[in-house]
């Protein structure tokens, strides 16, 4: 097992969360439907999916759905090729809802990068780096 094909966040608000992704950020989604159920986004790489967090805990078997206050214990990350988009995507994610945790800034790696949290509190990296290079899917590729 070495990839990973899809993140299910569990959202509060699929509505929201929906809007926030698709209009705000630009996800793309065959899902026309005004209210769908669960949210699949055909991004280039791993695909994210959006559904109820109360129904996810009950699939996953959990217990009871996490306390959501404050830093969730990871990250998601969005590898811009410029330091210019960098600022575009966390302008974009403030626009439509987002939080900018921090703002961007040189890093001491040698890159660009800034937080935004989206609306249930999921913490986004946006990152530059002259160095890096993407593979045809635009991922990173990492040697």
């Amino acid at each position: 097992m070495n990839r990973v094909n899809i993140i299910t966040l569990g959202v509060e608000d699929l509505q929201k969360s929906f809007h926030f992704y698709r209009d705000g950020l630009g996800f793309k989604t065959s899902i026309r439907e005004s209210n769908p159920s669960i949210v699949f986004f055909q991004n280039a790489g791993t695909r994210l999916a959006l559904y109820p967090i109360e129904h996810l805990s009950k699939d996953s078997h959990a217990k009871q759905p996490p306390k959501r206050s404050g830093f969730p214990g990871f990250t998601l990350a969005y590898n811009a090729t410029s330091a210019q988009e960098v600022d575009e995507v966390l302008n974009k994610a403030e626009k439509t809802g987002g939080i900018i945790q921090k703002s961007p800034h040189s890093t001491f790696w040698g890159g660009y990068s800034g937080y935004f949290s989206d609306p249930d509190g999921y913490y986004w990296e946006v990152a530059y780096s002259e160095g890096w290079r993407f593979d045809h899917n635009e991922m990173l590729i990492i040697e």
